[in-house]
């Protein structure tokens, strides 16, 4: 049937149209669709508006727990947290205990990323020089960086899973700097992590972005914004564009296998777990080193 009527209900999806005309032609009153600018329209006879609207407000009713605005969709509520800003506590205590660089602790001795002493199988390293900085501009830089954006990769994958993603991110940005440099190289720090996090994050984003609660509209810009992150603060006079680099894509790597393989909302018993074991890494490889 298709001529003049009253249209009671309009959607741009066609799936919920047709799903009301279901409803309707349950009920038997007649009815027909038609495409307009505004979306697809649901009519009937003006004799028979009053009764398709009670059908589909019974139906409404009956499925508000599944079609309440596309909750099935969204992913569940997630607790704040503000991991980034206790790891970058953490490294500010450090940090009096090791003293810059400049100082000659044996910490640094120990921890550095040396690349010919990590391709010597020190694997250690990798993990180690995450913890040390150079100097007090260098740590504020890569504290606050962490604060910021390893909190909101906690908050979206959850505490667990966000600190260990971004220890392998910064431990295997360090592992494959040291592999281009192969010798008489070392450096210190947490930026590669911290690029690592904004590869997550920008994964999160294109891949997965219900997670983030956003669109899947312009991807593109979050890889753009991300590499100009990386001209902008990555390439200083002092900074190692390659660990950075690295520390960006592998943390983009981690990000888009988080996003294909995990839940939305991982359980708490896997957070716990990865929390204990991205804890248990560092104190080993602290150990290892001394």
């Amino acid at each position: 049937m298709d001529g003049p009527g009253t249209a009671v209900r309009v959607t741009p999806s066609r799936r919920i149209a047709d799903e009301w005309a279901v409803v309707l032609a349950a009920a038997g009153i007649p009815h027909w669709q038609r495409q307009r600018l505004d979306g697809w329209a649901l009519f009937v006879t003006p004799d028979d508006v009053v009764t398709a609207l009670e059908a589909l407000a019974a139906y409404d009713r009956e499925n508000a727990t599944d079609d309440d605005g596309g909750a099935d969709e969204a992913p569940p509520a997630r607790p704040l947290t503000i991991a980034g800003v206790v790891v970058a506590l953490l490294l500010v205590g450090f940090f009096a205990i090791t003293g810059p660089r400049a100082g000659g602790s044996s910490w640094f001795e120990h921890g550095s990323a040396d690349a010919a002493r990590i391709m010597a199988g020190e694997w250690w390293r990798t993990v180690t020089a995450l913890t040390l900085h150079a100097d007090a501009p260098h740590l504020a830089g890569n504290a606050v960086g962490l604060a910021v954006l390893l909190t909101a990769v906690c908050w979206q994958l959850g505490v667990g899973v966000g600190l260990w993603l971004t220890l392998l991110a910064g431990a295997g940005g360090n592992l494959l700097t040291a592999a281009v440099h192969g010798s008489e190289f070392s450096s210190v720090g947490a930026s590669t992590a911290v690029f690592g996090v904004v590869g997550i994050l920008a994964a999160l984003r294109v891949v997965a972005p219900r997670r983030l609660r956003l669109g899947t509209r312009k991807s593109w810009v979050v890889v753009a914004a991300s590499l100009a992150l990386l001209a902008l603060l990555g390439t200083g006079p002092h900074a190692d564009l390659l660990a950075h680099l690295f520390g960006l894509l592998v943390g983009g790597a981690l990000g888009v296998l988080a996003a294909l393989t995990l839940p939305s909302t991982p359980p708490a018993a896997l957070q716990g777990v990865l929390l204990i074991a991205a804890i248990a890494v560092v104190l080993s490889a602290w150990q290892l080193a001394f």
